[in-house]
C-alpha cells in the first residue's frame, strides 16, 4: 500500500495520483497527474491485466481498452492523449492541440524518439510507459506548464531531469524557483542492481554520487536511480523542499506494478499520464 507520506495516493484499483496537485488550477486550468497500476484492465498473462503499452506483444485492442479506462476516470478523450516512442534518450518536446491523439490508439503514430513531454495548452494529456525505470513529473504553475519525462539509467545519466528544467527556464521563462517535480514510482536500490559499465558514467556525472550506490560484489552495484534522479534535479536548481519522491517500488509491489527486472522482460506498462482540463 501507498506509504502515508508518499505523494502518491492510490484513488482506485488501477490509478494513483500526485496528492498535492490534486485540485490545484493553473491559469483557470485543472491539474491532473497520475500513474497507473497493473489492477483493473483486460490484458491477459503475462500482461495481466491494465497493460498501458503497445509496444510489448500484448494484443492492440486489449491496450486501447485499457487506456480508454484511465481515458475516461479521467474525463479526458482518448483522442486527446499523447504517447511517445521512447528510446531511452533525453529528447524533450513541447506538444499542442495539433499532436492530439499521437500514439493513443497505434504505437506508429506516436511522437518518434521522445522521452519527454510538456504542454502549457489544456485538454492535452501526456502519457509515458513504464516498468520499473523512474517518471518524473514537472509543473510550473506561475507559467502554466506541465510535462512527464522516462528516466531509465541512460536517459538520467543523460540528465534528462535537467534537460527539462533548463528547456523551461530557457525558453518558456520559468524561474527555477517555481518549478515542482514529483519521482515517481519505480525500481528501487532494494532491487536493482548494474555493473561497471553503468556505473562509469554515474561516476562521470558532475556533482557527488556516491550516496546513491554500494558495492555488493566486485563489479556489482546496488544503486538509487530516485536519488540519482533527485540530485539530477538539485544540480539544476531545483529547491530541495520542491522536489517529492515516491518510496514505491515497482519490483518489490508485485500486487501493483509490473517489473521489467522481476518479471524477466515479458511483462506490461505502468502509465505516467499529466495534463490541464478546463476548470
Amino acid at each position: 500500500m501507498t506509504h502515508k507520506y508518499d505523494p502518491f495516493q492510490q484513488k482506485s484499483s488501477y490509478a494513483m495520483m500526485i496528492h498535492d496537485w490534486t485540485n490545484m488550477t493553473c491559469s483557470g486550468k485543472e491539474v491532473l497527474a497520475g500513474f497507473t497500476t497493473k489492477n483493473g484492465g483486460f490484458s491477459l498473462s503475462p500482461y495481466q491485466s491494465l497493460n498501458t503499452g503497445l509496444h510489448v506483444g500484448d494484443d492492440a485492442s486489449s491496450v486501447q481498452m485499457n487506456r480508454q479506462v484511465i481515458a475516461d476516470a479521467a474525463a479526458v478523450p482518448l483522442s486527446d492523449w499523447v504517447f511517445a516512442d521512447q528510446t531511452h534518450e533525453d529528447r524533450i518536446l513541447k506538444v499542442t492541440k495539433e499532436q492530439r491523439g499521437r500514439g493513443s490508439l497505434h504505437y506508429h503514430e506516436a511522437l518518434p524518439g521522445t522521452d519527454g513531454l510538456y504542454t502549457s495548452e489544456p485538454n492535452i494529456m501526456l502519457a509515458l510507459c513504464f516498468a520499473d525505470c523512474v517518471p518524473l513529473y514537472f509543473l510550473a504553475p506561475q507559467n502554466g506548464l506541465i510535462g512527464t519525462a522516462h528516466a531509465g539509467w541512460k536517459g538520467t545519466v543523460k540528465q534528462i531531469g535537467a534537460k527539462m528544467v533548463d528547456e523551461w527556464v530557457s525558453q518558456e521563462g520559468a524561474k527555477v524557483d517555481h518549478i515542482q517535480v514529483v519521482i515517481g514510482p519505480s525500481i528501487g536500490s532494494c532491487c536493482y542492481i548494474v555493473d561497471d559499465v553503468v556505473m562509469d558514467q554515474v561516476k562521470q556525472l558532475p556533482f557527488s554520487t556516491e550516496d546513491v550506490y554500494s558495492e555488493i560484489s566486485q563489479g556489482q552495484y546496488k544503486i538509487d536511480l530516485k536519488t540519482l534522479n533527485k540530485n539530477v534535479l538539485l544540480h539544476a536548481g531545483i529547491k530541495e523542499e520542491n522536489i517529492h519522491v515516491s518510496s514505491m517500488c515497482t519490483s518489490c509491489s508485485d500486487q501493483l506494478f509490473f517489473s521489467h527486472r522481476r518479471d524477466q522482460g515479458r511483462t506490461g506498462r505502468m502509465m505516467s499520464f499529466v495534463g490541464f482540463k478546463e476548470a
